[in-house]
């Protein structure tokens, strides 16, 4: 699967989701894109089976998370052109405020 392909995935899950699709359905929609059999080496060092593992993921989780970014910027960008009462950034500080605050 292309970097290419594994973004239009995030952007398949972003659209199901605000459509209403199942968590399920989004779930699986998104473990298309990591790999379900890794190579790894023939070794008793978990460390090395590990990092081996994290090498195969790296480049479908870093495609995975560029779709939601992009997705994100672009809505984001579209939002901010309505001239809207409260920025995309305003609203990810109060976010991220309402976050910490449950977390505490």
């Amino acid at each position: 699967m292309t970097e290419n392909d594994i973004q239009l995935k995030a952007i398949a899950a972003l659209t199901a989701l605000r459509g209403g699709v199942g968590a399920d359905y989004v779930s699986d929609l998104l473990g298309e894109v990591i790999p379900t059999r890794f190579v790894v080496p023939d070794t008793d060092d978990p460390a090395e089976v590990g990092a081996a593992m994290l090498d195969q993921l790296a480049d479908p989780l870093s495609a995975l998370i560029n779709g939601f970014v992009l997705a994100f910027e672009t809505l984001a960008g579209a939002y901010d052109r309505t001239d809207p009462d409260m920025s995309t950034d305003a609203i990810l500080q109060a976010l991220a405020l309402g976050i910490a605050r449950d977390g505490e």
